[in-house]
């Protein structure tokens, strides 16, 4: 008697969220994120109203930045010694505080630039003890076999938040005032505050193995050094989005290639973004992905190169499409690599090696966006895309030549 095959079980596209604690903290940071979104755009606002100042503009970046780039290691090293949740529900609940704050003096008309600056550079610096502890959870709220799916998932959240929050922060603006944005932020924070204090599953293992020392913040640099897969994963994240970040130009070719005004420019900031979205439902519906060194490498050239053509196009719904796609490229890529470097760090080292991650990830565009600004000041924007582009795509060339370990990574 012949047997009949069995067709596999196909996988839920939303398999990581069949998982409580995981479910919980997913749904508690989709709230929170499209708050915080909503408040990042509302700052900007609220500081370009009160000074007309495209300086004063400015200085709500360095205000960000400044405090994430000092704290950040730190915040690693936080996230491994203590108890990663307890270590979320002070960070989480001392940017709420902030939040109130802000939302307070501007309610009885006392908000003024500095007042602003500080608070930014307050909840930056929370969010520097916070972003290594909650981007080291999902390993532990997941198997190891749907780590992907979970990741992608987050990919999704964070893309549709930063769709969703500037729209939705105009709306009450428009409506309600900017008070009200920031009071919804504050209230926001609720949500993930619950979903922490309801997740029963350890958030790490091996607590109390490392110590707040000078030789617990040197052993997570170690490893990154030694670790070939790792430091390899956060250079090129690094390298691409330094060669090939070219968002502050933006407006030039809104204006000055394309001619399609700033509603067009709306439209090709939300391009990027959406092709990311795109990318993140697309690899949560396909589960479980085998290859992971040579779909991060290939999303990578992907990028580059379609960066490169976008920098050439002249025509606008060609540079939308080609948006979409580096966005597709980047969340594939972003997918990819965290999955990789969270299969690869041990738990005990993971929040160390999150912090590390975000200082590259954090600098590469900032840094990308100045090389991009002179390029263009020397040779023109098209000039500066392009070449950006080119040299994302031959380093990628290069590692996929000279790392066979990144190459054939498989999890």
């Amino acid at each position: 008697m012949s047997s009949i095959p069995v067709k596999p079980k196909r996988v839920s596209p939303y398999i990581a969220l069949h998982y409580r604690d995981y479910r919980l903290f997913f749904f508690g940071q989709l709230i929170s994120n499209a708050g915080t979104q909503m408040q990042m755009v509302t700052i900007n606002w609220h500081i370009y109203i009160l000074t007309g100042s495209a300086l004063a503009l400015g200085m709500t970046g360095l205000a960000r930045i400044v405090p994430i780039i000092a704290f950040s290691l730190l915040g690693g090293v936080f996230a491994d010694a203590h108890d990663r949740k307890r270590v979320l529900l002070f960070t989480q609940s001392s940017m709420m505080i902030f939040a109130v704050i802000l939302a307070v003096v501007t309610s009885i008309g006392k908000a003024s630039p500095a007042a602003i600056y500080l608070l930014s550079a307050l909840t930056a610096a929370a969010s520097a003890f916070d972003n290594p502890p909650r981007n080291s959870l999902a390993p532990n709220l997941v198997p190891r076999e749907h780590l992907t799916n979970a990741l992608s998932l987050n990919s999704v959240l964070v893309r549709t938040s930063s769709i969703v929050g500037p729209g939705l922060a105009g709306f009450v603006i428009a409506r309600f005032g900017i008070g009200a944005v920031y009071w919804f932020n504050a209230i926001s924070f609720i949500a993930v505050l619950v979903a922490l204090v309801m997740i029963k599953a350890p958030t790490q293992e091996h607590l109390g193995r490392t110590k707040v020392t000078f030789g617990a913040f040197a052993e997570g640099i170690r490893f990154a050094r030694q670790s070939t897969i790792v430091s390899a994963t956060i250079l090129l994240d690094f390298l691409a989005s330094f060669f090939s970040s070219a968002s502050a130009l933006l407006p030039i070719f809104a204006n000055e290639i394309l001619k399609v005004g700033p509603q067009g420019l709306g439209l090709l900031y939300g391009a990027q973004p959406a092709g990311a979205l795109i990318a993140g439902a697309t690899i949560s519906f396909i589960g479980n992905v085998k290859r992971h060194g040579f779909v991060f490498l290939t999303a990578l050239a992907i990028y580059g190169l379609a960066t490169a053509l976008y920098g050439g196009s002249r025509w606008f719904a060609a540079s939308l499409v080609l948006l979409a796609v580096i966005g597709m490229a980047d969340g594939t890529s972003s997918i990819m690599r965290n999955t990789i470097r969270q299969l690869a760090t041990p738990d005990n080292l993971r929040g160390r090696a999150q912090s590390l991650n975000a200082l590259f990830v954090m600098g590469g565009p900032q840094l990308g966006n100045l090389e991009a600004g002179v390029v263009a000041a020397l040779c023109g924007a098209p000039i500066a895309v392009i070449s950006g582009g080119l040299a994302t795509v031959i380093t990628v060339g290069l590692t996929f030549w000279l790392a066979p370990q990144v190459r054939d990574y498989r999890g």
